[in-house]
């Protein structure tokens, strides 16, 4: 088994190689677009405004309570009827079908980062807003060069992680037919009717990936601790 999956790796790296870029540019693209995202649901969440801080709310839990592959579905059949995606083909990935994935991804993540993001935040000490009130600066001052400063220290690796839960998410994108790893492999078994060494060649490729995604972030941990130490 050993060999047979070796094998397929090799002589089939093509299409993995293919698959797994695929599937870290939407991981990537995916956690950035969801960051911001996020940020915005944070802010909302903490509104003095009854009716922001609900809206975003009933927001997060809708997302959080239903699962990933139901929310793709929803996304692509329902932004199909309502808008057309450019028919085009960019580095072999058909973005009409690629765009919804992007944006069901992006949903996703953003809930669940809006909840980091509104921790960090609430994490600093209270003081340290009044103490900003003290000097002078209004609500918006006070967070852009107090607060979030000293939030990010918490946000950007709670972030970082994310992305690493995104990688090993996307594998649901190869029921909108997107060549990412899972496609790849579905692609390779079709041809070579080794189902079960293809899923092993799968489950190499995303744990590499994800043990080069966690020893990033460790490196990216201690150098923005260093830094504000």
């Amino acid at each position: 088994m050993i060999v047979k999956v070796f094998d397929m790796l090799i002589d089939y790296a093509p299409y993995f190689w293919k698959g797994t870029k695929v599937t870290v540019l939407l991981s990537l693209n995916a956690v950035i677009l969801g960051a911001a995202l996020a940020a915005a649901l944070a802010f909302m969440k903490m509104s003095k405004y009854k009716v922001v801080s609900k809206v975003a709310a009933v927001y997060i839990d809708v997302i959080r309570g239903t699962p990933l592959i139901v929310q793709l579905w929803i996304v692509y059949l329902q932004l199909s009827k309502l808008i057309a995606f450019p028919d085009v083909i960019i580095g072999g990935v058909d973005m009409t079908r690629y765009l919804p994935c992007l944006i069901a991804l992006t949903m996703n993540s953003g809930a669940y980062v809006a909840e980091i993001i509104r921790g960090g935040i609430q994490s600093v000490e209270k003081g340290q807003t009044e103490a900003a009130r003290s000097l002078g600066m209004n609500h918006w001052m006070s967070m852009r060069l107090v607060i979030l400063p000293q939030a990010i220290r918490t946000i950007l690796p709670a972030i970082g992680n994310e992305l690493v839960t995104m990688i090993k998410e996307t594998a649901i994108i190869q029921y909108l037919g997107i060549a990412d790893i899972m496609y790849a492999r579905n692609t390779v078994a079709t041809i070579t009717y080794s189902i079960l060494p293809s899923y092993y060649v799968a489950a190499i490729i995303y744990l590499l990936l994800n043990i080069v995604s966690t020893r990033g972030i460790r490196v990216w941990e201690r150098k923005l601790q260093k830094a504000y130490n």
